[in-house]
């Protein structure tokens, strides 16, 4: 009995010992510092100051582009005529914006209404690019027969400049929206039906698979599986597509353009006004800018995995 009791006592104090030995071995393999309590708290306002680092870096950029602009103009590298300095293109877009000496903008028309009318003809032009594009894409890339009869016209339509096809849209629908609309229509719709061919044809085959063992028909296949998995390279595309469209309204306003930024823009050009023509080619640009903002917005909102992928 005694011998018993000694033996146990033996061996609790052994574990006792490995106890205390494996929390000393813890405590010295924990780090020293303060804890995830004591952690100091993240700096607030983080995003905020990359914007508006990133917001000072454009102004910086934009400051140095002005001033070079000013030297050229100081340095008469080129005539004035040719090369404007900044304020003679400001005080044309004030001229333009406002009503001055009883003159209405340019041409009868503000420079906003000039952009507006440009805006909804490119506008109208994608929209319907969109879709007869869209649906066209679609069956390139999922119809071996009919991408192989219709995958060269939309090459060959994207490759054309517009101004190559915008006299003979002219004689066909005389002077008039007609024309203006069928010149942005064929030049939006290419890019939007070969991304979207390009985007069915990659669509995983994994899942394509499991939605045909689920038995999805082939109409159920394209409108549950491939086009939501091709939706963010159509994006990109319809993106594409507007700006083609904007760099060919220009070319779509030269017949009968005005009001329209491109009809100002030709229009000033007839007469040497290149001031007129900057403050022009700026409105397209800016506009430009916030379109594709918006489409990005758009994109963000349709797709968010792809911002996270």
């Amino acid at each position: 009995m005694n011998l018993t009791d000694e033996t146990t006592g033996s061996v609790t104090d052994e574990t006792t010992d490995r106890s205390k030995k494996t929390d000393r071995t813890e405590k010295a393999a924990q780090p020293v510092g303060p804890g995830p309590s004591s952690a100091a708290p993240p700096r607030r306002g983080g995003p905020r100051l990359a914007a508006l680092r990133w917001l000072a870096l454009r102004a910086v950029a934009l400051a140095v582009l002005l001033a070079a602009w000013q030297l050229v103009v100081v340095a008469e590298v080129w005539p004035r005529v040719l090369v404007p300095a900044p304020g003679d293109v400001w005080h044309q877009f004030v001229l333009a914006s406002t009503t001055h000496d009883g003159v209405r903008g340019y041409s009868g028309h503000l420079l906003i209404e000039h952009l507006g009318v440009s805006l909804r003809r490119i506008g109208i032009g994608t929209g319907y690019a969109v879709l007869v594009g869209v649906p066209l894409g679609l069956l390139i890339g999922v119809v071996r027969p009919l991408a192989v009869v219709l995958e060269p016209a939309v090459t060959f339509l994207r490759t054309l400049p517009p101004l190559a096809y915008l006299s003979l849209l002219v004689i066909w629908f005389g002077i008039d929206e007609a024309p203006k609309i069928w010149l942005l229509i064929i030049a939006a719709l290419p890019p939007i039906a070969a991304a979207t061919a390009a985007a069915v044809r990659t669509v995983p085959g994994q899942l394509v698979e499991a939605a045909r063992s689920l038995g999805a028909g082939p109409v159920s296949l394209l409108l549950s599986v491939r086009l939501p998995a091709a939706l963010p390279e159509i994006l990109t595309g319809i993106r594409i597509a507007v700006g083609v469209a904007y760099t060919s309204v220009v070319a779509a306003e030269t017949v009968n353009g005005v009001p329209g930024i491109g009809g100002m823009i030709r229009d000033a050009q007839r007469y040497n006004q290149t001031a007129v023509v900057i403050v022009g080619i700026l409105a397209i640009g800016l506009s430009g800018i916030l379109l594709d903002a918006l489409l990005r917005a758009v994109e963000r909102l349709t797709v968010p995995w792809r911002s996270r992928a």
